[in-house]
């Protein structure tokens, strides 16, 4: 991978990030201006905790999502980004685009999800 690709890859992975961060920020901002869980009614306490419940496994997932970034950008800097882990092939870069983060080539992650289908039906 050219450094040009590299560049851009890096640009894009911390502008991804950074739009997380701030998404994450305004989730837990607003999730504390809003509480209804006191109200008395059951119904309104239910569906307060249910969105809070949403909005915090959305923002966990979007934790993971940030390491998984960090771990992408770690990569560009030691010259290992866009080769697949399995393999070592390099990823190509129609993959890189729709998935910055991709650790493995197409071929690899077919055969990783034909395994997990396999476990999982046993």
């Amino acid at each position: 991978m050219c450094e040009k690709h590299k560049a851009y890859f890096k640009r894009e992975l911390v502008s991804w990030k950074n739009t997380i961060m701030k998404s994450n920020s305004q989730a837990l901002y607003s999730s504390n201006m809003v509480n209804n869980i006191s109200s008395p009614d059951i119904v309104d306490q239910a569906s307060s905790y249910t969105e809070k419940n949403v909005e915090m496994r959305t923002v966990n997932r979007q934790i993971k999502l940030i390491s998984k970034i960090d771990a992408a950008l770690k990569k560009i800097n030691d010259g290992t980004y866009g080769f697949c882990e399995e393999t070592g092939e390099p990823i190509g870069l129609k993959r890189l685009i729709a998935r910055p983060i991709a650790t493995l080539c197409i071929a690899a992650q077919e055969k990783h999800e034909r395994e997990e289908k396999i476990h999982a039906e046993l």
